[in-house]
């Protein structure tokens, strides 16, 4: 078992190493930043869900790549989450997460998570943390107040609530553990794969994308029965639900991979644009991915890529209206 992680570590190294890794691309990420935020390369294509969304309708939403709007947040964001009026980053190059009101893009508020913030997630009230310690920071949604740090498994990544609970993926001990939400107790550590990197919830059961295995497991979050594992592509780190199944972004094959929920049955493996494939998302009608060249945006009911725009980003959440993504390297969350 050593053997294993160890293996896998060197295929995908610790947070400090992936950020510095990374360092070395500030510069050209930047630069794309600034052509981002000036607009005029920015694809004009249909939305086609604005018709399924009254807040879309609302805000006169008509294209899936409106002007985008570039927000300063912490140093290194990752992780990226909706409190349902808010959008929050996991700043891993300091101590904070940052909070972003939606409708406008300011900045409310920067506040102290703990060392290297990875992933966030919201509860209904509150915002939770992954940190290097080996623990999660819980923070009041409403004004950022630190309520406690809880321990975890080795190397919490990204994480996913179940209504109740906050399931965490710990990369580096094939765990994850279930946090009760309301007090942070620990209700129960299970085995997955290899190297989980991320969670996802579909209403029953948590789904963790095993990095290190090429594979998903699925467990019943009533109890943490493990129901299946699935076979996915090489090294899977993004993943969400849309409703009916399960998305995966594959980092190093390029690829997204659809599941059916109910049984983990592959539906479609689909090839994208962005190298490096990373988070994933769903906003209604489309799965978002982000990577290390592209944006990518994949119609939801026959995984046809409708959308690239070259971005390099990282953590990626949907408000309701509008798609937002991490940019680390030039400490940018993007709106479109």
């Amino acid at each position: 078992m050593v053997l294993v992680v160890l293996a896998t570590a060197s295929l995908f190294p610790g947070h400090a190493q992936k950020a510095a890794s990374r360092r070395a691309s500030r510069r050209e990420a930047s630069a794309q930043v600034g052509a981002t935020e000036a607009g005029p390369d920015l694809p004009s294509i249909p939305d086609e869900g604005t018709r399924f969304n009254p807040l879309k309708i609302a805000l006169l939403k008509w294209s899936l790549f409106d002007t985008a709007r570039a927000v300063t947040v912490g140093n290194q964001p990752y992780g990226v989450c909706f409190d349902g009026a808010n959008i929050w980053t996991a700043n891993f190059g300091d101590t904070t997460v940052t909070k972003v009101r939606a409708s406008d893009g300011r900045v409310l508020g920067t506040f102290n998570a703990g060392p290297g913030p990875f992933g966030v997630v919201f509860d209904g009230a509150n915002i939770w943390a992954s940190l290097v310690t080996n623990a999660v920071a819980k923070l009041r949604a409403s004004d950022g107040k630190l309520l406690g740090t809880f321990p975890v498994g080795n190397t919490p990544e990204w994480m996913t609530f179940d209504g109740q609970n906050v399931w965490v993926a710990n990369g580096a001990d094939n765990t994850v553990t279930k946090l009760r939400a309301a007090d942070g107790k620990t209700m129960g550590t299970f085995t997955v794969g290899t190297a989980p990197f991320a969670a996802a919830f579909d209403g029953a059961n948590v789904w963790t994308a095993n990095t290190g295995a090429g594979t998903v497991t699925k467990l019943r979050a009533s109890d943490g029965n493990v129901l299946g594992s699935f076979a996915v592509g090489v090294n899977p780190i993004g993943i969400a639900f849309d409703g009916a199944h399960i998305w995966v972004a594959n980092r190093n094959s390029n690829t997204v991979t659809e599941l059916r929920a109910s049984d983990g049955a592959v539906l479609n493996t689909i090839p994208v644009n962005a190298d490096g494939p990373y988070g994933i998302a769903f906003d209604g009608a489309y799965i978002w991915v982000s990577g290390d060249s592209n944006l990518d945006v994949l119609r939801a009911s026959d995984g046809a890529v409708v959308a690239s725009h070259q971005l390099q980003s990282e953590g990626i959440a949907f408000d309701g209206a509008y798609v937002w993504t991490a940019v680390q390297g030039g400490n940018i969350l993007f709106r479109f």
